[in-house]
C-alpha cells in the first residue's frame, strides 16, 4: 500500500476536511489555467483507488476515536451539569440531568405496568 509523495499529500489534505478538489490541487500542484471539471475527475479517481481511501481510513481512524464518546465521558458531563444546575438552584435541571445519568448507566430504567388488561385478556382467552 506504498503511496507515492503527492498521492500521500492528497490523502493528507483529504484528512484536514478540504474538499476531493482542493486537496488534488494543493497535493499535485494544479495550474491555474487547468479546468475544474479535470481537477474534480482526477481528484475522484484518486479517491476511488482502495490503496488512497484505504490510507484516508487509517490517517482518519486516530481522530475518531479520539471524539467518541465513552459512556464514562458521558456519564462525567451529566454529573457536571448536575451540579452546575444544583449550584444555580436549577433543581429541576439537576434532576433532570441525574435521571438521565441514570439512564444512561442502565440504573434507572422506565416501565410501565397495566396488569389489569393483561389479565383480562389472559383470562378471556382461556375461557
Amino acid at each position: 500500500m506504498k503511496l507515492t509523495p503527492k498521492q500521500e499529500a492528497f490523502a493528507q489534505a483529504i484528512v484536514t476536511g478540504v474538499n476531493q478538489s482542493d486537496a488534488y490541487r494543493a497535493a499535485f500542484n494544479v495550474g491555474a489555467k487547468t479546468k475544474p471539471k479535470t481537477v474534480n475527475q482526477a481528484a475522484s479517481r484518486l479517491m476511488a483507488d482502495s490503496n488512497i481511501s484505504a490510507r484516508v481510513d487509517e490517517l482518519r481512524e486516530p481522530v475518531a476515536k479520539k471524539s467518541q464518546m465513552t459512556l464514562e465521558t458521558h456519564l462525567n458531563d451529566l454529573l457536571s451539569l448536575r451540579e452546575m444546575a444544583a449550584k444555580g438552584k436549577q433543581y429541576s435541571a439537576a434532576i433532570t440531568a441525574e435521571v438521565a445519568r441514570g439512564k444512561a448507566s442502565g440504573i434507572h430504567v422506565e416501565r410501565s405496568e397495566n396488569t389489569g388488561a393483561i389479565e383480562h385478556i389472559f383470562r378471556w382467552q382461556g375461557e
